[in-house]
């Protein structure tokens, strides 16, 4: 099986070089970016990576546009704070050249703040990842996109090592453009929410997290990030409630 991998980054130079570092099996590997000023550039070269370049139309048709640029049906779509473990590796390399499955979906290990996170509803974590393009592709989503198939989706073992939040100012940043995109995209779904909403969810997602899905077992990076996605749902539906005061 031939495989193009594809990324989309911005501003990413130390997390893109640890990811195109487990991509090498790979036939193709096209980075589109929105217009870097960091070494984005010469790691791409190191890499063997084709880079592009292209203006930012949400996760969905910017990861789409990656797609695209790609020559082989297969695609491998990643993000830079993800990497691929020679476990994973190994499972991919044993698939057939022409799969029955339309998609594979692999088993995500995330971390937060240096920990591995096992429970908090973030593992298991199955996202889709490879997929043959004639197949599947991506929804028009600016926030939380997925890929749509047309098939069966089949699992791969192997885990798919992501570490989104390696600090706090990088979870902060985060928090404030994804809930601003989530509540626009909410919004145009014609969703509406008031305060008292907003605290109800919030309060929800914590305690859901913290013990529905055992994020008391993750220690004090469990308790961290259990209160900050409380956070993230309670900015995210503030947000919706004042789109709907505009």
């Amino acid at each position: 099986m031939k495989i193009s991998a594809a990324i989309i980054t911005h501003e990413a130079g130390p997390q893109l070089a640890r990811c195109l570092a487990t991509l090498d099996f790979c036939d193709e590997v096209v980075v589109l970016d929105q217009n870097s000023t960091d070494e984005t550039a010469a790691i791409c070269a190191r890499h063997g990576a084709r880079l592009e370049q292209s203006e930012w139309l949400g996760f969905g048709p910017t990861k789409q546009r990656a797609v695209d640029l790609c020559r082989n049906r297969w695609v491998l779509s990643i993000d830079t704070d993800e990497r691929v473990t020679p476990a994973l590796r190994a499972a991919i390399a044993e698939l057939p050249a022409s799969p029955d499955a339309a998609a594979f979906a692999f088993n995500r290990l995330s971390t937060f703040l240096g920990r591995r996170i096992r429970h908090c509803g973030w593992h298991p974590d199955w996202v889709v990842r490879l997929f043959d393009r004639e197949r599947a592709a991506f929804d028009d989503r600016p926030v939380h996109e997925a890929i749509h198939a047309r098939g069966p989706v089949a699992r791969l073992s192997g885990l798919l090592e992501h570490e989104p939040y390696e600090t706090m100012q990088q979870y902060i940043a985060k928090l404030n453009r994804y809930t601003t995109a989530a509540a626009a995209d909410l919004r145009a779904q014609g969703r509406r929410c008031g305060p008292a909403t907003a605290l109800i969810r919030a309060h929800a997602a914590f305690w859901r997290m913290w013990l529905l899905q055992g994020g008391c077992r993750d220690g004090w990076a469990g308790a961290v990030l259990c209160h900050a996605s409380a956070f993230y749902v309670l900015s995210k539906y503030v947000k919706l409630w004042r789109l709907g005061r505009s």
